[in-house]
């Protein structure tokens, strides 16, 4: 009988009352989105991308600036050369010779000397001048001197009376894109005229004047001050990177700390209702089941009487009576855990409820072998608590240790105190508790034992709780389980 209403109530027990937070319960354990990852990758794509813009924007703007400072430096370097050069060299040469000829050597150092103290200290990388028929009359070079069809379209231009400037670079495309090619030289061509003397209008053209700079030096600084700049925004990036990490990182650990603690009480709430449920239904089931069972108890002892003096060796009697109270037990033990009594709290001291459980236990302890090893701190306090209840909890620990060790063993017993607290730690040298099944162990009626109940801890932690205490269980790293029980000194604190 009582067997069948044991696994009856397993049976109710591992059903799950439908709740309606149940629905939600999906939802709640999907993979939570990570913060720091995505923002990780994102603000360092971002960064880099966003750095590489800025600087390829600001170098292309450095080397436009530059490219058109240098083409107004060349246009008044050249017309400061037409000035110079029609005023002392055609005009000159014109009266003297009755026409010019650079051919002529004296005419070509007239040119020259002209030439080169009109530019001496400017930048300038080549001269050359180009008559109207496209050749070379004068450079810098003599080897080009004489040369044909040299100008293109640049003299085309400059003979029409329109002065142009072109940039030529010689590297790779790479070289090119950056600003830092080993070549960067900027060609200007302007029409070479006659001047009218006191008048600001020019006079038919010439001849062509070509200049060529030299900018290697001036892109490859602009470049090198491209990569401070980004050497700087790379720090400064890289700080604000570090500080919006640690925000967010902070702010990822907040939320996830409270979607967790969300979710905890919830399953708390469930387990809660659940349990309330469940004690109700065994409550009202066990004062059903003890009212006939006080009758057969009584019955059968009354039995026994009568059935010493017709049949002495008839033991039925008194194996209704031992079923009895083994079943009469296994009602107690789910009132008690169904509802909980309030605690009677007295001043009281663990050591002597621990001792008093050995005093229980010493035939037990003595007989199947094991030894008990008690370590106790000095001054402990005394604590407010019910003795009575907290003398059931221990036993019920120290019974479940011994039952890890059926061939006997050491059992240890620490109590020490802490933060107007005292913990009591118990451990065998058992198997421990596997690893699949150590969530379980709180749960009503779950039991890994052919007999019992199944609700010794859960007795146990309603006990601890209802102190304002707390119980833990776990795994020694090598063998055996440690019961670890925290206690306040007082109610409250």
């Amino acid at each position: 009988m009582n067997s069948s209403f044991y696994e009856f109530i397993k049976h109710m027990s591992s059903k799950k009352i439908p709740l309606p937070m149940d629905t939600h319960s999906s939802e709640e354990k999907v993979k939570p989105f990570r913060l720091v990852k995505y923002f990780t990758f994102t603000s360092l794509t971002v960064i880099f991308i966003g750095t590489l813009l800025l600087s390829l924007l600001n170098t292309h703007l450095a080397r436009t600036m530059q490219q058109k400072k240098s083409e107004e430096y060349a246009h008044l370097l050249i017309e400061n050369l037409n000035h110079q050069v029609f005023l002392q060299f055609i005009i000159p040469v014109a009266l003297k010779f009755g026409k010019i000829q650079l051919s002529n050597k004296k005419q070509f150092e007239r040119m020259d000397k002209v030439v080169r103290s009109t530019l001496h200290s400017f930048k300038i990388d080549m001269v050359n001048i180009y008559d109207i028929t496209n050749t070379i009359s004068y450079s810098f070079d003599p080897s080009v001197i004489g040369k044909e069809d040299a100008g293109g379209k640049g003299y085309q231009d400059a003979l029409s009376g329109k002065s142009t400037s072109k940039l030529f670079q010689r590297g790779n495309w790479f070289e090119i894109l950056l600003g830092f090619s080993q070549h960067s030289k900027l060609i200007t061509f302007a029409p070479l005229r006659a001047e009218q003397p006191l008048s600001s209008i020019s006079g038919p053209v010439l001849g062509v004047v070509e200049i060529v700079q030299d900018l290697t030096e001036d892109y490859k600084a602009i470049f090198s001050f491209q990569i401070r700049i980004i050497n700087t925004c790379t720090v400064v990036m890289g700080a604000l990177f570090l500080v919006l990490l640690f925000v967010v990182k902070r702010g990822e650990a907040i939320i996830e700390k409270r979607a967790l603690e969300r979710i905890r009480l919830k399953e708390q709430l469930s387990r809660s209702e659940h349990l309330s449920s469940l004690g109700e239904m065994v409550a009202g089931i066990s004062h059903e089941i003890r009212n006939p069972l006080g009758i057969i108890m009584s019955s059968s002892e009354l039995l026994k009487k009568k059935m010493t003096d017709y049949d002495p060796s008839n033991l039925i009697p008194n194996i209704i009576i031992e079923e009895s109270s083994r079943l009469n037990n296994i009602i107690t033990d789910f009132l008690n855990f169904a509802k909980p009594r309030t605690p009677n709290l007295v001043p009281c001291k663990l050591e002597d409820i621990i001792e008093k459980n050995m005093t229980f236990l010493a035939s037990q302890i003595k007989g199947e072998g094991y030894t008990i090893d008690k370590h106790y701190d000095n001054n402990l306090p005394e604590i407010t608590a019910d003795s009575d209840m907290l003398y059931q909890a221990f036993l019920n620990i120290l019974i479940n240790a011994m039952q890890a060790m059926p061939q006997g063993g050491k059992i240890d017993v620490q109590i020490c105190s802490n933060d107007n607290a005292v913990e009591i730690i118990f451990e065998d040298q058992g198997e421990g508790i596997a690893e699949d099944i150590l969530e379980k162990i709180w749960d009503p009626f779950f039991t890994t034992k052919s007999k019992g109940t199944g609700l010794g801890l859960g007795i146990v932690k309603n006990i601890i709780e209802s102190h304002g205490g707390s119980v833990q269980i776990n795994n020694k790293s090598q063998s055996g389980a440690r019961v670890t029980v925290k206690i306040p000194v007082e109610l409250g604190v």
